[in-house]
């Protein structure tokens, strides 16, 4: 076998095969190409070389452009087509072997993303880190991540350092040590309040009709509101399809598929996707592992005699529409269903007991921008999005119905946002816009057979006028700045609010740049915890608004420091953070009072240190992170008024991948440990029964860790086919590991009432597939 190297300065590698298979190659112009942040007229030099082509371009036009292509079978016009995707560049054929690089014509959107970028493949290919601290995901191109076979919007981000599941789910999100409820959800420009699907397992967004993903957690652009610890901004593709394009998939829980289709040369596309569950006619080893935990501890699992009829669905549409190169219009519809039914019965069958549950969530939005010139680019969006919790429980002897409760939540939300984009230079560009959002959130408890006597009940509705601005300066060879503000004019409170945002991130040397960023954001709605009548205990987390008052506006004040090194396929991000946030509210029946029912008003101080290093090499890509955390917790009237350890504190979290990727197979494997969630503990004297409590949050659960393990392999029918197809496997928790997640306790309504312990504990060894076909 003859090997040839082509080895321009800081190399990379190409391989050939053997002298007959070199031949066959390139008579279909096809060869093996590995390159990791090399410059584009290495890259092109080595192009010219493999597949006989030369090109023709002004040498100004690549100064400073760094390519990277992942190892694998690539033709010209594949080749080609990735430059053009990861540069501002266009390569057009004037015959069979010359090429003209010109520069194309972008959006100010696209030549930000391709000018800011800093890290390029972060944890894996298709998730990149900007200059503006904003991580990018881009599900179709992401390489394989440990324990997952798709691209999962949310459990993609949970591998990002910073960020932990302490209960295991999918949108259970804890940033940076925030709240699970002070994430910003986005689809299109809709906001999501919906948890996920099985209770949070599953996220609640389809990857197949995903385009791109940003994720912000410091720095945040003010042209985002409304929660304080991160963003996660999810769009579809805009592109307007030329020719038919098709999905289909089956997993261990769900089926999917996807389309998108062309109406109007250029000009109208639809695309659409669908996912539904099928466990109602079979239940796989993933699902009764998934609703094992899900249920556990709850009457579902302790019932012999029972029916539970379980499914879940989502889907969404959007139109594309160009009428001319100027104008973009997006038309968006989403919806996400989760319905529960359960039925059990005494061991005389004399009672029955009857849980109803549904969580729906519809969203309808419309985006229009406007290309005024190559200055100017304005962008609306409008939308409205409605959330529903209906819990119905249901109590039955032989002759009549004996009791009823019902728990309701819903959240209507909409908005409209009109922002303007002036590029001032090839290094600045301004932005200023103006936002209205309007929310009616209401919850209500009913007890007794016709649901007429309220429990507890709230409604309240919140107008809110913002306006932004922002100035982005970028200079590779200098600095790159963000400095903007938000003004909220919370008209319902009477109350005014300035957020000033900024960050700066300046290359201290060609490999090193210090990134160093500060904000003040505000919130107006939370997640409030109620206990149920039922021992169903799935959803008991219900949206509500903030009075202004009793209840005030949550306020965050975040400030953050680190560095970045890259070079030679090396990557090294370590940040620093410290966030002061005021007016969270508690209920003191979650720390175990049972004399103190009030809702107790605080604030908590975070301290934290992510630390990321990652290398690639040839076929192999390994990364390591490690995030310390420090949160505490200070309510009026709760610990004398003392800070103790907070709910969701995570002291240390450490994980470790290995990643292997050869021609269309990959394999990732990695292993997770964190230190155990901390819990109040409940002390019940052995003579007396008389109850105690040790200190909030003063105990420990044991640590945590789990090995993960997926493998993937693409395939083609045929070389003329335009089908193609793709299996794989993942394991989650390999070693079986019985993790404790959390620590509760129940019966303790009187002084004297019996405590029982209820620990909750993680997914067991849970194997999952995969089977997809492309068109």
């Amino acid at each position: 076998m003859n090997m040839c190297f082509v080895t321009p300065n800081k190399l990379i590698w190409i391989l050939f095969l053997s002298t007959t298979f070199f031949s066959f190659a390139q008579e279909k112009k096809t060869a093996i190409l590995f390159f990791e942040n090399e410059p584009i007229i290495a890259v092109l030099t080595s192009i010219e070389d493999v597949f006989d082509i030369r090109f023709s371009y002004p040498d100004k036009l690549l100064e400073g452009t760094q390519i990277s292509l992942s190892e694998k079978e690539w033709s010209v016009n594949e080749v080609l087509s990735e430059l053009s995707s990861q540069s501002t560049l266009h390569f057009q054929f004037i015959n069979e072997r010359y090429v003209i690089v010109s520069e194309k014509m972008l959006s100010l959107d696209e030549v930000q993303v391709l000018e800011d970028v800093v890290i390029k493949s972060y944890l894996t290919e298709g998730i990149s880190k900007k200059k503006n601290a904003v991580f990018i995901l881009k599900p179709n191109r992401i390489g394989l991540l440990p324990g997952l076979i798709e691209a999962d919007v949310l459990e993609s981000i949970q591998q990002l350092p910073g960020v932990n599941s302490i209960n295991e789910t999918a949108s259970g999100l804890v940033v940076r040590g925030g709240g699970t409820d002070q994430n910003r959800m986005i689809w299109n420009g809709i906001n999501i309040y919906h948890k996920g699907h099985l209770f949070g397992m599953i996220s609640p967004f389809n990857s197949n009709s995903t385009a791109q993903v940003l994720f912000v957690n410091k720095g945040t652009h003010p042209r985002y509101g409304e929660r304080i610890s991160s963003v996660i901004d999810i769009s579809s593709h805009s592109n307007i399809a030329n020719e038919v394009e098709a999905k289909f998939g089956v997993n261990g829980i769900s089926a999917d598929g996807y389309v998108h289709i062309p109406v109007l040369k250029n000009k109208l596309s639809i695309q659409a996707s669908i996912r539904r569950s099928y466990t109602e006619w079979y239940e796989s080893f993933t699902f009764q592992n998934y609703a094992e935990k899900v249920f556990q501890t709850t009457k579902i699992e302790h019932e012999n005699d029972s029916y539970n009829d379980f499914y879940f669905i989502d889907y969404n549409v959007s139109l594309q529409y160009k009428p001319n190169e100027n104008h973009t219009i997006k038309l968006n519809t989403i919806y996400i269903d989760n319905n529960l039914d359960f039925i059990g019965k005494d061991s005389f069958n004399t009672n029955s007991f009857n849980d109803i549950l549904a969580i729906k969530n519809e969203g309808y939005g419309m985006q229009w921008d406007w290309k005024l010139n190559s200055k100017y680019q304005i962008k609306t969006n409008a939308f409205a999005s409605k959330y529903r919790l209906n819990y119905n429980y249901i109590e039955r002897n032989t002759l009549e119905q004996v009791s009823d409760f019902d728990k309701r939540n819903i959240v209507f939300d909409s908005g409209i946002t009109s922002e303007i984009n002036f590029k001032a230079s090839k290094d600045a560009l301004f932005t200023a816009g103006y936002q209205y959002n309007f929310k009616d959130v209401s919850y209500a408890y009913l007890q007794t057979d016709e649901l007429s006597f309220v429990l507890d009940s709230d409604q309240k509705r919140a107008s809110t006028h913002s306006l932004f601005g922002n100035y982005s300066y970028t200079n590779s060879k200098i600095v790159h700045i963000e400095a903007g503000f938000r003004i909220n004019n919370y008209s319902s409170f009477n109350t005014l609010k300035f957020e000033p945002r900024i960050l700066v991130y300046k290359n201290l040397f060609k490999n090193i740049g210090v990134q160093v960023s500060g904000e003040i954001k505000n919130q107006i709605i939370n997640e409030i915890d109620e206990t149920v009548v039922s021992d169903l205990s799935l959803e008991n987390k219900l949206w509500r608004l903030v009075d202004g008052s009793k209840f005030p506006i949550i306020n965050s004040k975040q400030f953050s420091a680190g560095f970045v090194y890259t070079n030679k396929g090396w990557n090294i991000d370590l940040d620093h953070y410290y966030k002061k946030i005021k007016g969270v509210s508690a209920l003191s029946l979650g720390f175990l009072n049972p004399v103190d029912s009030d809702f107790h008003i605080g604030g908590q101080d975070i301290f934290g240190i992510d630390f990321y290093i990652h290398k690639s090499f040839r076929n192999f890509n390994a990364w390591l992170s490690y995030s310390y955390n420090d949160v505490t917790s200070t309510f009026d009237g709760l610990n004398n008024n003392k800070s103790f350890p907070s709910s969701n504190n995570i002291s240390h979290s450490f994980s470790t991948s290995f990643a292997y990727k050869w021609n269309n197979f990959q394999l990732a494997i990695s292993w997770n440990w964190r230190t155990g969630k901390p819990y109040t503990e409940a002390i019940v004297n052995p003579e007396t029964g008389a109850i105690s409590f040790s200190k909030i949050n003063s105990k420990q659960l044991p640590e945590y860790h789990r090995l993960d393990l997926s493998s993937t392999y693409h395939f083609k029918f045929s070389e003329e086919s335009k089908l193609n197809g793709k299996v794989g496997f993942s394991i989650r928790n390999l070693y079986n590991k019985d993790n404790h997640l959390s620590r509760e306790y129940s019966g303790n309504n009187g002084l004297n009432d019996p405590i029982e312990v209820i620990d909750k504990t993680s997914l067991g060894f849970t194997p999952n597939f995969i089977f997809q076909l492309t068109w």
